[in-house]
């Protein structure tokens, strides 16, 4: 395990940490308080814009920054097509840039809790920019669905105007949220042309979908999973785009052991996309953990490199 591993490990722990205590608190207030709490909240996705918004978990402070790991970085900002403004890492290949990786990360936190996840590619020589969707870390605004999709679209823009890349080859990689975002941006894009494979790592297959299982999980919420889910917009379902994102060569990664979006959802997306189309199912990694190991490490750069040679030729 690295440095910046270890790192990472210690600052989700502290952060998981002052969850739980905040959790303890309300626990120890009783059910009352909890049956109370979940009516309001219920309430308030009534009046307002409905649960969508629930999907967007973002935390405002970093817990650290690429030095950690010794990399040589760019502070970017990129104004969304609305005007908000965004903020960006740019990760330089470390050797000659073989590609550069579009990376849209979870829904939860920001850039400096899901660098772990990238941190290795410029060793592995891939420029990489990490952003963060408006309302986390350092982006200004607050998160939205239809804002989000203007941020992927005007990051991907900013990204492919460096003059110090090959904008050519560019490799979109989305985890968890950020895969079902990617799905449906991809599908839709004005830059597909300079997209040579598309990396979905542990997506759901559609919001309300997951919004039903989530609820479903919840005693309180069980008996209503089905008219609650329709509380959800489902305007960017990810299953209803991914065939779309053919022909693009698009790789499927998810895990039998993922307790926060189960592997089917997994299939039903490889499923529902047309070739060419590869899927790799873990056994024993958790959510969004693939890339923790050594041996998946590897497959992604020599899939990287295998789509790049293919459509350089």
């Amino acid at each position: 395990m690295s440095d910046l591993d270890l790192k990472l490990k210690f600052a989700m722990i502290t952060i998981k940490t002052k969850l739980l205590l905040k959790n303890c608190e309300q626990v120890i207030m009783g059910r009352r308080y909890i049956i109370c709490t979940s009516c309001f909240v219920l309430f308030i996705c009534l009046i307002a814009q409905g649960c969508t918004n629930l999907f967007f978990v973002p935390m405002r402070p970093h817990v650290l920054t690429p030095e950690a790991a010794n990399l040589e970085y760019e502070d970017m900002y990129i104004e969304s097509s609305d005007g908000v403004i965004l903020h960006a890492w740019f990760l330089p290949a470390i050797t000659e840039a073989k590609g550069t990786v579009f990376f849209l990360h979870g829904n939860a936190q920001n850039i400096s809790t899901h660098l772990g996840s990238v941190y290795w590619l410029p060793a592995e020589g891939f420029n990489v920019l990490i952003w963060d969707y408006r309302g986390f870390g350092k982006s200004a605004g607050e998160p939205s669905f239809p804002g989000v999709i203007y941020d992927v679209e005007s990051a991907l823009s900013a990204l492919i105007e460096r003059r110090d890349i090959d904008p050519s080859k560019v490799i979109v990689f989305g985890q968890s949220l950020g895969g079902a975002l990617a799905i449906y941006a991809v599908a839709h894009s004005a830059h597909r042309d300079n997209i040579k494979a598309v990396i979905i790592d542990s997506a759901f297959s559609g919001y309300r979908a997951i919004a039903r299982e989530k609820l479903s999980d919840i005693w309180l919420t069980w008996p209503l999973q089905w008219p609650l889910s329709l509380l959800f917009m489902d305007s960017y379902n990810p299953l209803e785009s991914i065939a779309v994102v053919s022909p693009l060569p698009t790789l499927f990664i998810y895990s039998e052991n993922d307790k926060v979006i189960p592997a089917h959802h997994g299939e039903l997306l490889f499923k529902a996309a047309k070739e060419p189309k590869e899927k790799w199912v873990l056994k024993t990694e958790k959510h969004i953990q693939s890339t923790n190991s050594q041996a998946i490490r590897k497959r992604l750069v020599k899939y990287m490199e295998r789509k790049l040679k293919i459509d350089s030729e």
